[in-house]
């Protein structure tokens, strides 16, 4: 069964837009590509970590069931020496990820890792390139889209320099640097394969970058990094049947990734907008029974919480949305992150569809619990 796992265009030369000959010729020379791919692991590697994290396990958990006892006996004559004596800190599981250097400031030293690698651990610890190690404390999580924050002491490593993920196009090279299977500093390179990917049911809050660079069990929360070693997502996920790469890979958008982290470094917690309605797609049945014509767009409000904002704004059931803040709404997905991103208090137009009449509604947007 398959399961969600966590995880070039040559154009004419125009003025204002043409290539800069070495890249040009990196695109016609394999062997200038690979040393612009090495170039890049020289520059990012440095700030790449290896994240471990240890969890505790409940001894009683490690005790034999009568039927294995039975099967020691018969088979070796004798049971294991009992682990009941063992004290609570010795019993642990150990996960092992990436991550990497965000920012340093103020004597401490900031890491961004996944969410579900350091959650609930009862100890994190980095590991540099050099093998230096230092115990990170977590600053912070949002469980909703998966991103953690550790803090530790501050090292002379520089933090990876950010790109701009809403400029990244579908196409382009990409690079993935992490310790999958802990193997430490693992590259693979692929491309873009596409964007803003929702629905997928990883995490609450999605708009991933779909990859092709091979992505596998403990590349998550390491960088994925453009051509000019400027991050531009951080791995999460795969999309595989086996447990292991089959060529599709999702990263979280860095733009997304530096609005949390700057959130949980100043307040220690992610503050996000909500209007109180329960949404599903627009399919072409309920198109039909609403009467709308096909291809108009929008998403269907299927519930409104009571006294909620978008019940003072006059939401009804059965209205589809078709805007927000002006802009089109193209999925559950898109307009789920968009109105997160929306400060509580501001207000915000809602245009919606009631039986055949548009109308717009000003929203004044609540903070979500």
């Amino acid at each position: 069964m398959t399961r969600i796992l966590s995880a070039c265009f040559i154009g004419i030369f125009l003025s204002g837009c043409s290539l800069v000959q070495g890249q040009y010729d990196a695109l016609l020379n394999p062997r200038e590509s690979g040393k612009a791919f090495a170039a890049v692991t020289r520059q990012v590697s440095p700030s790449v970590v290896s994240v471990q994290s240890e969890f505790p396990i409940d001894p009683a958990s490690l005790q034999l069931s009568p039927v294995e006892q039975d099967f020691l006996r018969r088979y070796f004559g004798e049971l294991p020496k009992p682990r009941d004596n063992l004290p609570p800190e010795d019993v642990f599981d150990v996960a092992q990820g990436s991550g990497f250097v965000f920012r340093t400031e103020g004597g401490r030293t900031y890491v961004l890792t996944t969410n579900h690698l350091v959650e609930n651990a009862s100890k994190v610890r980095v590991v540099l390139l050099n093998g230096q190690e230092l115990d990170a404390t977590v600053k912070g999580v949002d469980s909703h889209s998966d991103i953690a924050l550790l803090e530790m002491p501050a090292v002379d490593v520089p933090p990876l320099p950010l790109g701009n993920s809403t400029q990244l196009d579908v196409g382009e090279w990409v690079l993935a640097i992490g310790n999958p299977f802990g193997l430490q500093h693992t590259l693979t390179v692929g491309v873009v394969s596409a964007k803003g990917r929702t629905e997928l049911g990883i995490n609450d809050y999605e708009d991933f970058i779909q990859t092709d660079a091979a992505i596998n069990p403990g590349n998550s929360g390491g960088p994925l990094v453009n051509l000019d070693g400027q991050v531009v997502g951080m791995n999460t996920a795969i999309f595989s049947s086996s447990g292991g790469y089959m060529g599709i890979g999702f990263a979280i958008p860095v733009n997304f990734v530096k609005s949390v982290a700057d959130q949980l470094i100043q307040q220690g917690t992610v503050v996000r907008g909500q209007i109180g309605v329960m949404l599903q797609p627009l399919t072409r049945d309920v198109a039909q029974r609403l009467q709308l014509e096909r291809g108009q767009g929008g998403i269907l409000v299927t519930g409104v919480q009571p006294g909620s904002p978008a019940a003072r704004a006059g939401v009804q059931v059965d209205d589809v949305i078709i805007s927000f803040a002006g802009q089109p709404v193209v999925d559950v997905g898109d307009f789920r992150n968009r109105v997160a991103a929306s400060s509580p208090g501001s207000r915000q137009e809602l245009g919606v569809l009631r039986r055949g009449a548009r109308e717009t509604l000003a929203v004044d947007m609540g903070r979500l619990p």
